[in-house]
């Protein structure tokens, strides 16, 4: 069976955010060596439809996101929720922030960033594009990077040939997480992290057929740290997920135990709280926290389903600074 080309679903989505740019609120920039830039928040306002649309875009256009009133938060007026035909190729094939950049200049201040979008089935830099045994071939490409300034020329010169196209046909969208738009496609993640958990524990990527999942929005923080720690919080503390899944029950069993977040160690402050007591070193939180709140498991072979874990409704209101 053929798999779906990530880079030709999302090339019309990347077309159409860049034609609805001004309505958006989104800034399009042409730099000097042909690279298109989207400014999704950086010196511009952005949108929350924006955020939308770029999360279907880092979804390898295999996905759909929406906004909603109706959430099981009581009391928070809007939810991200999120579906994908293919939650493999999707979330890890492209949504999955896993293509590490950076670029150093003598003098000036180093840029790195962390790449989502079906470039990376491009450039297979990371070892999981031979797990999942899936390489994309294209002319053009995009890739979204959480990034608060404009990545510098050289930079851009390499992803283009890392992906093996012309400069001017690669498109990066640029989304700051203290933004409207960075805050979307963030939480829009919320089955992602579910998906990535997943493969760490090392369950069966095949077997997984299909995945829903949704979060409360918060509001942005002007803070980088406050916006991470809230954007994390909301899939913490009350991100649900439901995996459809084949093979036998213990086994399904078993993937809705271990995956919530309330499964990990450092589970049960806030996000900015945990990040501060290992002096702001991502790498010392146990990787296992970042995953949703409330996971469901539906065994597709015997019709049974197992659920585990629970929303926090109090840390979520410590977490967003929610007032009277």
């Amino acid at each position: 069976m053929s798999r779906p080309s990530i880079n030709a679903l999302t090339a019309p989505l990347v077309a159409s955010l860049i034609e609805d740019a001004e309505m958006l609120r989104l800034g399009v920039e042409r730099l000097e060596n042909g690279c298109l830039l989207v400014d999704a928040g950086i010196h511009t306002a952005g949108s929350l439809e924006a955020g939308r649309r770029i999360a279907e875009i880092c979804l390898g256009g295999l996905g759909s996101v929406s906004l909603s009133g109706s959430g099981p938060v009581a009391g928070w007026p809007l939810s991200v929720h999120v579906h994908t035909v293919d939650p493999v190729l999707a979330c890890l094939g492209s949504q999955y922030a896993g293509w590490s950049l950076s670029h150093r200049e003598a003098g000036k201040k180093g840029f790195n960033a962390l790449a989502s979008g079906p470039g990376r089935a491009l450039s297979l830099k990371e070892p999981l594009f031979k797990e999942l045994d899936y390489q994309d071939r294209a002319e053009r490409t995009c890739l979204v990077l959480e990034v608060d300034r404009l990545p510098p020329l050289p930079l851009c010169e390499k992803i283009a040939r890392d992906c093996a196209v012309d400069v001017k046909e690669l498109t990066l969208i640029l989304t700051p997480t203290s933004s409207l738009a960075g805050t979307v496609q963030i939480v829009a993640r919320v089955l992602e992290v579910a998906m990535h958990k997943a493969h760490e524990l090392g369950f069966d990527l095949h077997s997984i057929r299909d995945g829903i999942g949704s979060a409360p929005l918060p509001p942005p923080a002007p803070d980088l740290l406050a916006a991470m720690g809230r954007t994390n919080d909301a899939i913490l503390f009350a991100g649900q997920v439901q995996l459809f899944v084949s093979g036998e029950d213990a086994q399904a069993r078993k993937l809705a135990s271990d995956l919530p977040s309330s499964a990990s160690r450092d589970y049960g402050r806030p996000f900015g709280e945990i990040f501060k007591a290992y002096d702001y070193d991502f790498f010392k939180i146990d990787p296992m926290l970042f995953s949703p709140a409330r996971v469901m498991v539906s065994a597709l072979d015997s019709g049974n389903s197992y659920s585990a874990g629970d929303l926090d409704t109090a840390l979520l209101t410590t977490s967003f600074g929610i007032g009277p």
